[in-house]
């Protein structure tokens, strides 16, 4: 197998190249930084510029899958300018990959895989989504994801399976929300927003690494969600946090106006709740290895500098 990447250099696009370097995968990766293009036993960078439709052809050659992590961060102000980077970062991507693949043989290629987002599911704390739910989110963040995954649709002329991962909240110590939720904590200053109540549909990273390399693997289509078995509310999230960390919670819940003045429209995914479900994918076969939050962040944050337990899995043939 040999697998083309786009967003390698990110953090679910790290642990993905760690994965597959751990089972002998060959990994080709697209990036729009010249400086990262390397070219080592099992992976090798090829530049492109989705912005101008600029693409190294060559990053194809052998390829039998693709797995598109591309698309900028929704972690920062959203300025009219950084919404429309947002959006084309995701679009042209998509775009640029189509063309490129419209005008090469592709019979090789056996699968194609794109991240997606659950911000298309509209925010309540009543509803339970399954992948069939046909509602969008009435916000920036849900037309995004819309229109995102329209662009992925694109890919079903070709032969191959196309499959859409619905990601949630990533758990990871190296980077995306959780150190960003960490350090209120750590300095005291932790405390749940709003209400507290909205729930909050997350996975361990190493296990949507895995998730991935799943749906690749049996060439699965189709949309299937990105998320742990077992959700939690804000205050359960932030209160586990606080419990792994040592760290008393003193403060009242932040409301939700404070930090509209603070971040802008992108304090919405703060506040925003999806309650979602793993249960299509757990159907395919697929098995978490992490499904309780608070032994997810024990394992992050206790366990820094010990061989990772599904790196001890793996060697032991049960990965």
């Amino acid at each position: 197998m040999k697998v083309l990447i786009t967003g390698a250099t990110g953090l679910v696009g790290g642990e993905l190249l760690k994965l597959c370097k751990q089972q002998n995968i060959t990994v080709h990766y697209l990036t729009t930084r010249k400086e990262k293009l390397e070219n080592e036993a099992l992976y090798r960078g090829f530049y492109w510029n989705p912005a101008t439709s600029e693409i190294d052809a060559n990053c194809f050659e052998g390829v039998t899958a693709v797995i598109n992590l591309a698309g900028a961060s929704i972690s920062k102000r959203w300025t009219a300018e950084y919404k429309k980077t947002i959006r084309e970062s995701r679009i042209n991507t998509l775009q640029t990959l189509h063309r490129a693949m419209s005008e090469i043989d592709v019979s090789e290629i056996t699968s194609f895989v794109s991240a997606s987002a659950i911000g298309i599911y509209p925010t309540s704390l009543t509803e339970y989504y399954d992948e069939d739910f046909p509602g969008v989110d009435d916000s920036f963040l849900g037309e995004v994801v819309a229109d995102w995954e329209k662009a992925v649709d694109a890919f079903s002329g070709f032969d191959f399976p196309v499959a859409k991962v619905r990601i949630g909240l990533v758990m990871s110590d190296k980077g995306g929300a959780l150190p960003e939720m960490a350090k209120p904590v750590k300095y005291y200053a932790g405390a749940a927003f709003g209400s507290g109540n909205q729930w909050q549909s997350w996975i361990h990273i190493r296990d949507l690494a895995r998730l991935f390399m799943y749906v690749v693997e049996n060439g699965l289509s189709g949309v299937y969600n990105g998320v742990g078995p077992n959700p939690v509310t804000n205050t359960k999230l932030v209160k586990e946090i606080a419990k792994v960390l040592e760290k008393p919670l003193l403060l009242p819940n932040i409301p939700e106006f404070a930090m509209k003045t603070l971040l802008g429209e992108m304090s919405y995914i703060l506040f925003a709740s999806q309650r979602v479900s793993s249960k299509k994918i757990e159907e395919e076969g697929f098995v978490y290895h992490h499904q309780n939050i608070c032994k997810t962040l024990e394992h992050l944050y206790l366990s820094s500098g010990e061989q990772d337990t599904d790196d001890v899995l793996y060697q032991n043939g049960y990965v």
